[in-house]
């Protein structure tokens, strides 16, 4: 599912033209993206948290020459954490037909 999909979507159930829908999402997004950007925690109730955790510095090898190692620096990652409702619907798939 892509962006527009949900601006479609969206647009649909409610009415609402698709240019005001997308501005909408995008202005969302913009947001999280923003507060997170910032180092806050995002918090969206039934679906899940987004936060920045930072990744410690560790040694990597680059697979063509085993030899050499590489140290990769420590740097900040968005993690996201599933809510419980999110959680419940994802575990009721059916791993099969995927």
């Amino acid at each position: 599912m892509t962006k527009r999909d949900i601006v479609v979507g969206i647009s649909k159930e409610t009415g609402i033209i698709q240019s005001d829908v997308a501005m909408a999402v995008q202005k969302t997004l913009d947001y999280i993206a923003d507060a997170l950007a910032c180092g806050e925690t995002i918090e969206l109730r039934n679906f899940g948290v987004f936060e920045i955790k930072v990744r410690k510095s560790r040694k990597g090898r680059n697979p063509n020459k085993p030899q050499d190692e590489v140290i990769i620096p420590e740097r900040a990652v968005v993690k996201f954490r599933a809510g419980k409702e999110l959680r419940d619907n994802v575990e009721k798939l059916d791993t099969k037909a995927l």
